[in-house]
């Protein structure tokens, strides 16, 4: 019923009544045990996967409920002391029944077991000239008081010695005495103080580079690291370019065989970077193996095809113009320019006398460039030396010249015409063509 309703007066039953929807009960969930209310209002009662708690973590929870607990101030003794020092500390006991056993913080007490001498083993094997007895018993009493910390040990050291030579002397006698006290040599040979013997000269080099490296500025560590890797990237390429001319030869030494009875020695001087100053190992390397690889692919060839396909590999980088040198040279020798009996031996020699003309050739053009350079250098040294007047170069010369201008003008006739004129034989013209003269007043 509203406002409109009031007012009109209607009845109260006039309109039927909405029945109310009841709401289904909801279900109480029984929180689990063990589960805090935080968990459970997450987790919205599902199941967890895993177990979230272990049952019998629950059920010593329960016992512990019946044991009574309390803390006492009792007395304990360490067993790492050798006197009977008598301390205290809370301990926690359970139903009246205090812990029993070792202190708990005994066990950590590790000690350094020190070889101990004899007055005799001293004189028969221990004896140094550096060192008197009474400076090693008293060096082996610090390092089983101070546990071989040898730093320490050099700070109460009377005598200045470093920590390297104390080092050096406790190391020798303990392997001296383990030494003569074993039956034979071979049951301590693993022993780790004579396996690994110390060395002072090495850890005092050691210490040195190490000081060294831990100065180093910034600067120096960056440059440190561009050398590295510039070494780095030198010995990959080295790598590299062994394991292609290892390749390379074993693929070529095979086909060179053909050619002639070559040995290894010849047949690595026929691809040696050295013969052909103007091609590079790998260049010659590459070729060849091209030139083998081709070959192998016939399967069966003329020799000299074989010939011709390495005369031309091994001339590939050479200019036509030292072809023909090379060629001019067999013919001056009277040797023809493809072997008439192609042989193994004749082939191999005659490729052993074109690589020695290639040779030739290259060396006879560096000596060229030397004669050039020597000469070039013994001129100006002529021409620098005092006393002799220097060559009269054109320069010199154009500039002693008195300069004459093509063309001057005076009064506006041009000089250098008139001269040029005067010079070269006058032009006949006729005389009806010459203009009469114009006299003046004054005339």
């Amino acid at each position: 019923m509203d406002a409109k309703d009031i007012l009109l007066g209607l009845p109260k039953n006039a309109l039927p009544l909405q029945e109310k929807k009841s709401k289904p009960p909801k279900e109480s969930h029984r929180k689990p045990d063990g589960i805090s209310r935080e968990v459970y209002a997450l987790t919205g009662g599902l199941a967890p996967l895993m177990p979230a708690i272990d049952v019998n973590h629950l059920k010593r929870k329960a016992q512990a409920g019946n044991e009574k607990i309390t803390w006492q101030w009792l007395s304990f003794t360490n067993s790492a002391r050798k006197d009977d020092l008598q301390l205290y500390h809370w301990v926690r006991v359970v139903n009246g029944n205090p812990p029993t056993g070792d202190y708990s913080f005994a066990k950590y007490n590790k000690s350094v077991d020190v070889i101990r001498y004899t007055d005799e083993e001293y004189e028969k094997y221990l004896t140094d000239p550096v060192w008197t007895k009474e400076e090693t018993d008293h060096l082996f009493d610090l390092c089983e008081r101070f546990d071989l910390r040898f730093v320490v040990i050099a700070d109460r050291f009377p005598s200045s010695k470093t920590v390297e030579e104390l080092k050096d002397r406790y190391y020798c006698v303990s392997r001296a005495l383990v030494i003569a006290r074993a039956p034979s040599s071979g049951d301590v040979a693993g022993h780790p103080l004579v396996k690994e013997q110390y060395n002072a000269s090495q850890e005092t080099e050691r210490k040195r580079a190490l000081n060294l490296l831990l100065s180093h500025t910034n600067q120096q560590e960056r440059k440190d690291v561009e050398v590295l890797a510039h070494a780095k990237r030198i010995t990959e390429a080295r790598k590299t370019l062994k394991a292609a001319t290892d390749k390379a030869a074993d693929t070529v030494l095979p086909v060179l065989s053909d050619f002639g009875p070559l040995n290894a020695d010849k047949a690595a001087d026929t691809i040696a970077p050295s013969t052909y100053p103007q091609l590079s190992s790998s260049t010659l390397v590459a070729e060849t193996a091209s030139v083998t690889a081709s070959l192998r692919t016939l399967r069966v060839y003329l020799r000299t095809y074989a010939l011709e396909q390495m005369v031309q590999a091994a001339s590939s980088s050479a200019g036509l113009r030292t072809i023909k040198r090379v060629e001019q040279t067999l013919q001056d020798l009277r040797v023809n320019l493809k072997p008439k009996v192609p042989t193994k031996a004749v082939c191999a020699e005659h490729l052993e006398l074109r690589k020695e003309i290639l040779t030739l050739l290259n060396l006879q053009k560096q000596l060229q460039y030397k004669e050039a350079e020597g000469s070039s250098v013994r001129d100006g040294s002529f021409t620098e030396t005092p006393g002799t007047p220097p060559k009269p170069s054109m320069r010199a010369a154009d500039l002693d010249r008195t300069f004459v201008p093509d063309s001057v003008s005076v009064g506006g006739d041009r000089f250098g015409k008139r001269e040029q004129k005067r010079k070269g034989p006058a032009p006949s013209s006729p005389a009806q063509s010459k203009r009469p003269r114009k006299y003046k007043a004054s005339d």
